[in-house]
This record gives structure tokens, sequence and C-alpha cells, in this order.
């Protein structure tokens, strides 16, 4: 019987403390193989760890590298995994003596999954789909969603959206405004009874801490640091001056 494997591609860099240390844990715990190492990053790598389509390259330092190559702290690094065998695969980590976490199902990505840590604290996810499979889809239609947030002020909040959150003004009096950030619409609108209550919505950023940090020194009302979640997804929230909630996240493999 064949052992599980990851059948998407992964490929990383992972800075270590002890690179023996880490060698064995991939091997012997997870099951990885130990290939001669290669150079990428420009960094010096200690060894090339490989699982089916996972590719995990590791050296001795204190720098690490998000999925878009940004520089981490060592032990920051969250990865996903998907495999052929999701209970399989728990299972001979179990039997190598690692501690993973219980199986639990993702509803949000159709998926069961574990968590584990390695030596170095860095975050590994491994999952498998208990969907059916993919069916061809047409040619997409939508392409971008413009949010309407309820706003009592609309002048105060078109200057908080400017200042503290980085829009800039497309339209605006006092009835509503057109707001844009980079590739994001968002449309305030003057509470009324027909507008009513607490907006909400969700925005994809490229690096969610480099958001978070800049909006912090803004001043800006966020709710906590960010958090990954099992789903692929690393986000945080943030409130604006009437209570209306803009989610930041940031995917990752």
């Amino acid at each position: 019987m064949n052992k599980p494997a990851v059948v998407a591609p992964v490929s990383r860099f992972l800075a270590v403390a002890d690179a023996n240390r880490s060698i064995a844990f991939y091997r012997d715990v997870l099951g990885f193989e130990v290939l001669k190492t290669k150079h990428q990053y420009r960094v010096d790598t200690s060894a090339e760890l490989v699982l089916g389509q996972a590719h995990i390259q590791i050296g001795a330092g204190e720098t690490t590298f998000d999925s878009t190559g940004q520089r981490r702290p060592r032990g920051a690094a969250i990865l996903f995994f998907e495999v052929d065998d999701v209970a399989a695969m728990r299972d001979a980590v179990v039997a190598r003596g690692g501690a993973p976490t219980e199986l639990e199902k993702v509803n949000w990505i159709k998926m069961r999954m574990f968590e584990i840590h390695d030596p170095d604290g860095h975050t590994l996810w491994f999952g498998q789909s208990f969907q059916e499979p993919d069916r061809p889809r047409p040619e997409a239609m939508l392409e971008q969603a413009l949010p309407t947030l309820p706003l009592s002020n609309v002048a105060a909040g078109v200057k908080h959206y400017c200042d503290v959150l980085g829009f800039s003004i497309d339209y605006a009096d006092d009835k509503g405004a057109v707001l844009n950030r980079d590739k994001v619409t968002v449309l305030l609108v003057a509470r009324t009874a027909k507008h009513t209550g607490i907006g909400a919505c969700s925005v994809y950023v490229r690096d969610a801490d480099a958001f978070h940090a800049e909006l912090v020194a803004k001043g800006a009302n966020v709710q906590g640091e960010p958090v990954s979640r099992p789903w692929g997804l690393r986000d945080f929230r943030v409130l604006d001056l009437e209570g209306n909630e803009i989610t930041f996240g940031q995917p990752f493999e």
C-alpha cells in the first residue's frame, strides 16, 4: 500500500535553528524524503525535503519566507499540504511519534484537516477535500463587488476612510460617496430607513501583517492581530467610525 502523499505543489524555504533536528522531524515523523540540497532564495540550504509534490528547503537562520516571498522571523511560516489521504497521513504521523491535532471538517473550504508544528514552531496544515471533483465552469461573469456601508455622518466617514484607511475620493456629497483604494471600491451612503443597521464586507490584501501595521499606526479601530485560519486565510477585522466591519484577509497556500 502506498504511503499518503502531497498532491498539490508546495515550494518553500524554512529557516531553522538546528538543521539536523528539523531533517529528523520531517523525515522520521512526517515521512519526507531527504534529497541533495539546492540553493534558492539567495540563501544556503542544509537539505531539500520532498513528499509528493511538496518541496521544502531548510537552512539555519533567523529569517524565513512566506508564500509571496516576503521575509518572516523563524517559526512564523504557515504551510498547507493537500494530501491524497488525510486520515492515513495523520495515522502515519501518530505512529511515528508525532502529535497532530484531531481531524476536523472545515466546511468553509470543504476539507478535513489536521495541524502540527515543526521543532521551530512553523505551522503545518494537512488537508483533503471531501467535496466532489470540480466541474468545468463557464467563463467568469462577475468582476468586482462594491460593498455599501451606511453612515449617519457621511462627511466624517469620508474623512476617516481617506485619512485612516488610505482611500481616495472618486465622488462625495452629503448623501453618499464613492471611495477607491487600489482595486477596491466602497460606497458610503447616508443612513436612512432604507439603509439601516451595520454593514460588513471582506477585502483581500497582499500582506495582512504589513497592512495591519499600517492601519494601527494611523489609529484605525483594529480588532486584534492577524490570525491564520485553517481554510487558508490570514485575516483581521477593522471597525469604522460607526461600527461597520471590514475584514482584511491574505490568502496563502
